[in-house]
């Protein structure tokens, strides 16, 4: 105890502070999160996060290549969906043709060595906006479930590396775990 520990002591130059700093962070530690919209040549600000924008696919592939460029190992895509392909049970989710699944493909085929993140959640989908199917006022776990398993499988086959749930439905990691086995991705 104080006084004979004195922490502060390896803190007081930048080599000591160097020598025994326990995190270090560097350009392999990020993933480089994308927001991507339908439509081509599209840049549309997001005014809830400044200096941050909503790409179309092709302006999409372009912050790809800068990202591989400074060596950022990953990307984390986040969709933006058409309001009129948003409904109650969010079937856009699991269709192999989205916005996402178009958007990883896409990636895939530039061979840019990033791994690609997907997010795992109803709530870009619903016409509700909730993260999971709602039945009489109420969020319905496993069907929502279900849903997200499927979501995860499409994403999967559309060539993700990583899915990412980020929904609050329970048992759905076991459960997209399970199914991404089951359809022989073992590997995401």
């Amino acid at each position: 105890m104080f006084p004979h520990i004195r922490m502060r002591r390896n803190r007081r130059t930048d080599w000591s502070r160097r020598l025994v700093s326990e995190n270090q962070l560097s350009v392999n530690d990020l993933i480089w999160p994308v927001f991507i919209q339908d439509g081509t040549n599209r840049k549309t600000d997001i005014p809830s996060m400044p200096g941050v924008q909503r790409l179309t696919v092709d302006h999409l592939l372009e912050a790809a290549k800068a990202a591989a460029d400074l060596g950022i190992p990953a990307l984390a895509i986040f969709p933006a969906t058409d309001p009129a392909k948003k409904t109650e049970g969010g079937e856009e989710a699991f269709n192999p043709e989205n916005l996402v699944c178009r958007a990883v493909r896409a990636l895939k085929e530039q061979n840019l060595n990033l791994g690609i993140l997907c997010d795992v959640a109803l709530d870009p989908y619903t016409s509700h906006g909730q993260d999971g199917l709602v039945r009489d006022g109420y969020v319905v776990n496993d069907e929502s479930v279900e849903v997200l398993c499927k979501q995860s499988v499409v994403q999967a086959e559309a060539g993700c590396d990583i899915i990412a749930p980020s929904d609050m439905m329970d048992g759905r990691i076991g459960a997209i775990r399970e199914a991404l086995d089951e359809a022989g991705y073992q590997h995401v």
